[in-house]
């Protein structure tokens, strides 16, 4: 701090001033706003256990993933808070449940009185004195005015398109690819010369945000253009090497959003060569382990009268079954996705390598905090499910490394269950910010705990925080009950599962690890199922509780609206029938214009009588 020549005079004859001073002086460098750490999050998008470290599959290539668990502490049971994209995000960097803001679905969370009442961690910092930088899919709704600066806006390309409308990689088998371009696609980013559509036309590759596309130039591997990840990953190593070159200029908070392995899991053919098919390990996976399960029981879409004519099979075992039948048999068909989904991880790798050598090359190395970490797992067969969306291991569990230069021990390995919710005031600790992050009376204060005594002790810190890890499960409606949702606890050796409709699982992590064997309604284990249900009364709102304040429900918070241009017209629609399979009326995994509009017109008829539709994706 430096303290210009009159200030010194004016001090000198103030005793007051003299005091002041002295504890500027004295104040710690975490309080100086030029002296506070920087901070890095990078987020990636379905990003579940199959990173080198975690155990989820022996085959992940993952060596910069790898090299900054070494140097930061791996928190090996972190979970997510509600395991699908747009409100586990609104979650995590908003620091609040679902259950306290209302946030369980795909309404914009801005639209939230408690989420737009209270600060972003972005915006927590800027109004901290840091500079707030993000690109890529951060927030599953942009919000501009959060970030002082913004790169690339959100991008799940590429697709394959036929001039029309986008459509599967040209790879994949029927009926798979028939699911549509995001979730029914995945395959190497090749050459398309020559390849046709089913239709016989021409295909190019296309990219871009949903209201813009563009075309995606692939000559060969060495001549192309960059993937959306890709051209995050350079906006970041920029901004990263501007900011080492700066001298004494304020902190910095910076997001970087990879999208892969989201869907489709399309990434360059290296990728795919670095795991050759035959050579694929497959996940354990218990014959009829669903059976005791009862998910199916509160997601099952019952067929008959409308608007419900529909197939009977929530989204995960819809893309299970639909992928089985594309292939010889259920391996072959999970060797070709596991191909593809430790392919756009290794891709994702290779980026968060390069971010790393700026960082460990630079004045940044001690000063800047990085966490790296996902917005919800991923299924891959196990129970029958190939998605996120499940109160299961699988769906609920995330990588979390966090490195904080001079606090964290290195190579350390926490495995204490935390939750993405305690990201927010874990960060708010390390760089010594004010804890207050409600902007009036409306908003509602962060619900997590700081990681700060795992950083320092990951084995035996004294966590303030609960023994359970809390997730929650998305369910379209049109308005939550918080106290009549689905919610899953896991602790070190348990995991507790209650469904809205009473429903209970219970599995011993410590003697069942792939939670195989539901105990819920053995005997021997009924204190046990008692003590947990006692734990969650105490953590969510009961019957009686105040509904947190909704957004009123519109269509248009659900799917996007439908662009001019009549190429991205297709992709609209893809967009729209992975928020309501069920409008595909004849079951054929396609829906129709006409489809479209008679579930849509369904919809709003309910929606206008104010009752609540029976439609569940």
């Amino acid at each position: 701090m430096k303290i210009t020549k009159a200030a010194k005079r004016a001090i000198k004859s103030s005793p007051a001033l003299c005091v002041l001073a002295a504890s500027l002086v004295a104040m710690p460098l975490s309080a100086r706003s030029a002296d506070r750490p920087n901070v890095l999050l990078i987020i990636c998008d379905d990003l579940n256990d199959y990173i080198e470290g975690f155990g989820g599959h022996p085959q992940a290539q993952t060596p910069n993933m790898a090299r900054l668990a070494r140097s930061g502490v791996s928190f090996t049971q972190a979970h997510c808070n509600i395991p699908i994209c747009g409100p586990s995000r609104a979650s995590l960097f908003t620091g609040i449940y679902p259950h306290n803001s209302g946030c369980f679905g795909f309404t914009k969370w801005n639209g939230y009185e408690i989420l737009k009442n209270s600060r972003t961690l972005m915006d927590h910092f800027r109004a901290n004195g840091y500079r707030t930088l993000g690109t890529g899919k951060l927030m599953h709704h942009m919000v501009r005015q959060e970030w002082e600066v913004f790169g690339k806006p959100s991008d799940y390309g590429p697709f394959a398109h036929d001039g029309e409308q986008k459509l599967a990689h040209p790879g994949v088998p029927a009926p798979y690819r028939e699911i549509g371009a995001v979730d029914g696609s995945f395959g190497p980013l090749v050459n398309l010369a020559g390849r046709k559509s089913p239709g016989g036309k021409t295909l190019i590759w296309q990219t871009g945000g949903w209201a813009k596309q563009r075309e995606l130039r692939v000559n060969t591997q060495d001549d192309r253009d960059l993937t959306a990840d890709e051209l995050n990953g350079q906006w970041a190593v920029d901004q990263l090497q501007a900011q080492a070159n700066k001298k004494g200029s304020d902190p910095f908070f910076m997001g970087v959003g990879f999208i892969r392995p989201h869907t489709p899991l399309i990434v360059p053919k290296r990728f795919f060569e670095m795991f050759p098919l035959d050579t694929i390990k497959l996940p354990d996976i218990r014959k009829g382990d669903v059976d005791d399960t009862h998910a199916r029981s509160v997601r099952a879409i019952p067929g008959g009268a409308e608007p419900n004519a529909s197939r009977t099979e929530d989204m995960g075992t819809h893309l299970f079954n639909t992928l089985v039948k594309s292939y010889k048999s259920r391996d072959d068909a999970l060797r070709h996705f596991i191909q593809a989904y430790l392919a756009s991880i290794a891709s994702v790798d290779e980026q968060i390598g390069r971010i790393l050598d700026v960082i460990d090359n630079s004045s940044l190395k001690e000063n800047t905090i990085i966490v790296l970490t996902s917005d919800h797992g991923w299924g891959m067969g196990e129970k029958d499910y190939l998605y996120k969306n499940s109160l299961w291991q699988e769906s609920t569990r995330v990588p979390l490394i966090l490195r904080a230069p001079g606090i964290g021990k290195a190579a350390g390995v926490a495995t204490q269950p935390v939750s993405l919710i305690d990201i927010y005031p874990t960060l708010i600790d390390l760089c010594g910010l004010d804890g207050r992050t409600t902007k009036n009376k409306k908003g509602h204060p962060l619900d997590g705990h700081s990681l700060k005594p795992l950083l320092e002790n990951p084995v035996q810190g004294k966590w303030s925080g609960p023994d359970s890890a809390l997730t929650t499960l998305y369910k379209w409606r049109m308005k939550y009950n918080p106290s009549q949702e689905n919610y899953s606890l896991r602790t070190d050796n348990w995991r507790y599962i209650r469904y809205e409709n009473g429903k209970e699982e219970l599995y011993s992590t410590r003697e069942d690890p792939h939670e195989w064997t539901n105990l819920a309604d053995h005997p021997d284990h009924t204190a046990t199922l008692q003590k947990f249900r006692r734990q969650l009364s105490k953590r969510i709102p009961s019957s009686q509780s105040k509904v947190p304040p909704q957004p009123a429900f519109k269509l248009k918070t659900v799917a996007a609206k439908q662009p001019a241009a009549k190429g991205d017209a297709g992709a609209w629609k893809d967009k729209y029938f992975s928020m309501h399979p069920q409008a595909d009326r004849n079951k054929d995994g396609k829906l129709t214009w006409p489809e479209y509009k008679a579930h849509k017109a369904a919809l709003d008829a309910l929606q206008s009588r104010g009752a609540k539709p029976k439609i569940k994706p």
